[in-house]
């Protein structure tokens, strides 16, 4: 997802030392609010959670936190585990898998325990849905309110994506950084909302920011093993008692819209919103819509 924002100045961007590791965090708002915590995609950064969009959610009461995942941005990177053979993984074979979405659970339990929260609202966007998920799952008493956005349960017969999206994420890997954004660039036009194109200038300026901030592909190749390797979180879904949220593109070609449905089906009263024209982005357009849903959830 290319929809990257620099962080502003002035704004608090410390490392918090969780679950072992270092991780990377922004907060917006009042600290009086309640906490929500924003979770990120396959190789994201908090940055990748545009600033307008975070805004809104404080206006609306919110204490808003956003982080970087490990082996992401500024967050500690797993570079000493080496790469792992995606194909062998797909074969059957997890031996070089580093970690798993649990583990990633495990960092953002650490987070919201580390800054001295009881509870935290917990919105995960793609990869971050996945991530807040196994979280709901793992640590109940830590999650106030679940929303999952573009994201999917695991289950590999659901949320599939198109031979252009995977075609898109495959391409080989560029030499130099600007053939780097080019690339982020095509990406984003292919994974993109057709009904809300993005401005391409404006997306260049997004790409580069965040290939200057924390350009790290041997991490996004681990967090990908970790999706691989995790195992379906539909039994695991079906015990969660949290007011659930689910948010999907019908449009969506990298996480097809049913890995929404299906999220939306294995949480008991969730409520399932599917957006046409959306792909696998927040268009600027969207963000009332989307930020009006996150508030009632939150509230129910």
């Amino acid at each position: 997802m290319l929809i990257v924002d620099v962080p502003r100045k002035g704004s608090h961007v410390p490392d918090v030392r969780a679950n072992g590791i270092d991780l990377s965090y922004e907060t917006t708002g009042d600290p009086d609010d309640p906490a929500l915590l924003l979770v990120m995609g396959l190789g994201a950064q908090l940055i990748d959670w545009p600033a307008g969009f975070v805004d809104g959610l404080s206006a609306r009461g919110f204490h808003v936190i956003r982080f970087d995942n490990r082996d992401a941005g500024l967050s500690t990177w797993f570079d000493e585990l080496g790469a792992p053979d995606i194909q062998a993984i797909l074969g059957g074979d997890p031996s070089t898998v580093p970690y798993l979405l649990s583990d990633l659970a495990a960092d953002t339990a650490g987070l919201i325990k580390e800054l001295g929260l009881e509870r935290a609202h917990v919105v995960g966007a793609s990869m971050g849905g996945m991530i807040a998920q196994q979280l709901t799952i793992d640590h109940p008493d830590l999650v106030a309110s679940l929303c999952s956005i573009m994201s999917t349960t695991g289950e590999r017969k659901v949320g599939r994506a198109t031979p252009a999206a995977m075609a898109a994420l495959s391409r080989p890997p560029a030499a130099t950084r600007d053939e780097i954004i080019a690339g982020a660039m095509i990406t984003s036009r292919v994974l993109g909302s057709p009904a809300y194109p993005a401005d391409e200038e404006e997306t260049r300026r997004r790409a580069t920011a965040k290939f200057d901030r924390g350009f790290h592909p041997a991490g996004t190749q681990r967090q990908y093993a970790a999706i691989l390797a995790s195992p379906d979180r539909t039994p695991g879904l079906a015990a969660v008692t949290v007011p659930t949220l689910v948010v999907h593109g019908e449009a969506d070609p990298l996480i097809d819209v049913s890995g929404g449905r299906a999220t939306a089906a294995a949480v008991p009263g969730a409520e399932l919103l599917v957006i046409p024209g959306m792909g696998h982005d927040l268009p600027q357009a969207l963000w009332p819509r989307i930020t009006d849903a996150i508030v009632a959830n939150a509230t129910r």
